[in-house]
């Protein structure tokens, strides 16, 4: 059995590698990008094709990391119906997640429309409900890998998960790709070489499939001319070409492509991916599936850094939960070593456990190479990177290298909590954020300065950025710090006027008569505690269809006058906050305009679950949603279009209770959810207005 350190080695490397596969494969993806374009384009490929600003979402990670929820929010080992319940629960319909191609074209919107009409899985991905033709798409496999990941050294068992998952979307061939890929993932850490990871996925698929047969052609092909892949791309053409099989993007011929890339690659996950992506066909999915197998066998190497650098330890996601959408790769690979632990009747790590659902942040720099996403601005005398934590017995820290600073010259190195689309050079997928920090809450890191040359007058700063003036707020006086020791930073939070924060980090500043070189060291970084977010909507701007600091689901959201209008034809939600706020206060200048609901939401974990609270069908309601509505109090209570109502909900433990206009009118206790973001809800069709909007922890 793999030790706990282990476990998260190699589920972060295979997270990594999939990350790392994805972002190559995408500038080139079909079907303007055909192999014989990127061989003439590119030639041979060694190095990302396109450098981005902030790699926006893709639904090859998209869907390991919200999928995999099913584990967390019903059991550990989900039903088809579960899964199911996890994809209508975190996307946001139309928009992000996955491609949104129209019902008999793309799969995965096939399948929603199928379990929003109420067709359960798996009969929602059956080849009897939606045909062959969108059953054995490819994304029977290229969002299964985090059920190879939580059964780490049982390929038996990744293969029942990952078919039960894929079951909600797939069927036939499709689920063969679900049962390889899982299995080849489970068995890469104890697998020696490429032909047993290729043993254990070809054992869990029936031989006589369509499947098996494209792979075993490719591994044939290799046998005969292992030094000329093109040969073998050749081949596919001939044999398992697009031609052959229906749909926008068959499993079979990308299939094949994966084998090949795996054989080729040779075990080593650079020439993998770049082999995948230059051999065309659907680019991002199929180096990012070979990322991930060959990222779990091989574990993160030095060999990799050109790849791994602009990762920088971070995923942008799309999901309706916006404090997801930001995702620290060590801490995630954690998270799925919990699930695998669980699954396997351990009891992880205590701090494992409490990191699952931690309201913050805490970044240990424990995996080597490892930078949590920390940036640099300044002049390029600065350079990140990870070290071993100096003067301590063992652990990591971020490694600031200063190269040379003159007197004046500064440098910020931080971590960014938020993103707006300015963030961003292309709009894939739609990501959509919440802020992860708000008002209130603690920071606190350590720091060590390792000088080498210059005559010491470094000095630092703790500092917190706003988003929408881009002010910077030194939250704590400039020190020089003691050389060769380390020292504890902390502070709290400002208000920063009700902007959100977009930059939590340490300013960096020299004043002395020679050039400066050496080393700072940052470790330990925690974000920590309640916290207070106040939103007044005349300061935030309309992004990405919706307002910044929340996600959304339907309807049409703008501003108008210094308010929030939300207009819709369905129900309609907005979003913000962090999904592990727990007791709550909930507050809003809610103006109804038209319709007969008009709520705001709190703890909220998705579309379908979550409570509510406000004005509906001449009532004053407090309601739980949970993939079904449960009025939990209510009292008449007419309501007059156009009038502003203070509306407040709040949530202690398992009390919940409504006020309007400072008086508290309903009260109810129900422990089904303990924690979740806050919102704005319209029920039903219908128009309302908002003003102020308020998130106070405790």
């Amino acid at each position: 059995m793999l030790s706990d350190s282990d476990l998260v080695f190699r589920i972060y490397s295979g997270m990594l590698g999939k990350a790392i596969g994805v972002r190559l494969g995408a500038p080139v993806e079909p079907t303007i990008w055909t192999y014989e374009r990127i061989r003439d384009t590119y030639g041979e490929i060694t190095g990302y094709l396109r450098d981005f600003k902030t790699f926006a979402a893709d639904d090859d990670t998209n869907g390991p990391v919200y999928f995999i929820r099913a584990m967390r929010d019903y059991r550990l080992r989900p039903t088809p119906q579960d899964v199911a319940r996890t994809w209508l629960n975190y996307a946001a319909e139309g928009h992000g997640m996955f491609w949104w191609g129209g019902y008999g074209r793309s799969t995965e919107h096939t399948a929603y429309l199928n379990l929003r009409a109420g067709i359960p899985a798996p009969q929602s991905g059956s080849i009897a409900q939606s045909g062959a033709a969108i059953a054995e798409q490819i994304g029977g496999q290229i969002f299964i890998d985090s059920w190879g990941w939580v059964n780490l050294g049982n390929p038996r068992r990744a293969t029942e998960m990952s078919a039960t998952a894929a079951s909600v979307a797939h069927d036939g061939e499709g689920l063969n790709g679900a049962r390889f890929v899982a299995a080849m993932i489970a068995a890469a850490p104890t697998a020696r070489t490429v032909d047993e990871l290729f043993a254990a996925g070809l054992d869990v698929i029936d031989p006589a499939s369509t499947y098996a047969a494209v792979v075993n052609a490719v591994l044939a092909q290799h046998r005969a001319d292992p030094g000329d892949w093109r040969a073998c791309r050749d081949l596919l053409t001939r044999d398992w070409g697009y031609d052959r099989y229906p749909g926008v993007c068959h499993i079979i011929p990308n299939a094949g492509v994966l084998a090949l890339a795996i054989a080729y690659g040779q075990g080593r996950l650079c020439r993998t991916v770049e082999i995948a992506t230059m051999c065309g066909w659907d680019t991002d999915c199929n180096a990012g599936n070979a990322g991930a197998i060959i990222g779990t066998f091989e574990g993160a190497q030095p060999d990799w850094d050109r790849y791994r650098k602009p990762i920088n330890d971070m995923l942008v996601t799309s999901g309706v939960t916006g404090a997801l959408n930001i995702v620290d790769l060590p801490s995630f690979a954690r998270e799925l070593a919990t699930l695998a632990r669980q699954l396997d009747g351990q009891e992880p790590p205590q701090d494992w456990g409490e990191a699952l659902t931690r309201r913050g942040v805490q970044f240990d720099f424990s995996i080597p190479g490892s930078t949590h996403g920390f940036r640099a601005s300044g002049p390029n005398q600065v350079e990140l990177r990870w070290a071993p934590r100096p003067a301590t017995q063992g652990g990591g820290a971020l490694e600031v290298l200063l190269d040379r600073f003159e007197r004046g010259q500064s440098c910020r190195v931080y971590w960014k909590p938020f993103y707006r689309r300015a963030d961003f050079d292309d709009e894939r997928y739609r990501p959509m954020f919440s802020p992860l920090v708000a008002a209130g809450q603690t920071v606190s890191f350590d720091i060590f300065l390792e000088p080498w040359e210059g005559d010491g007058h470094l000095r630092v700063a703790p500092y917190v950025r706003t988003t929408a003036s881009g002010r910077i707020i030194e939250t704590g006086a400039y020190e020089q710090p003691a050389a060769g020791a380390w020292s504890r930073i902390g502070f709290t939070v400002p208000e920063a006027d009700g902007e959100a924060i977009d930059e939590i980090g340490l300013a960096v500043e020299y004043f002395g008569r020679l050039k400066f070189l050496g080393k700072l060291y940052l470790a330990d970084f925690r974000v920590e505690g309640p916290g207070h977010t106040l939103i007044d909507p005349a300061r935030e701007s309309e992004e990405w269809e919706a307002i910044t600091r929340f996600t959304w689901n339907r309807g049409y959201w703008k501003k108008d006058g210094g308010r929030i209008t939300a207009l819709t034809d369905s129900d309609a939600d907005m979003w913000t906050g962090h999904l592990y706020a727990r007791d709550v206060t909930v507050n809003a200048d809610i103006m109804p305009l038209a319709g007969a609901s008009h709520l705001i939401t709190l703890r909220a974990q998705g579309t379908s679950r979550f409570y509510a609270a406000g004005f509906e069908d001449g009532r004053l309601r407090l309601i739980r949603e949970d993939f079904g509505k449960t009025v939990l109090a209510e009292t008449d209570f007419p309501i007059e279009p156009g009038r502003s109502y203070a509306l407040s909900a709040e949530a202690n433990g398992a009390d919940l209770s409504v006020s309007v206009d400072g008086r508290r009118l309903l009260e109810a206790r129900d422990e089904t959810f303990a924690y979740g973001q806050a919102g704005l809800r319209l029920g039903g069709p219908g128009r309302f207005s908002v003003g102020i909007f308020e998130i106070i922890e405790r």
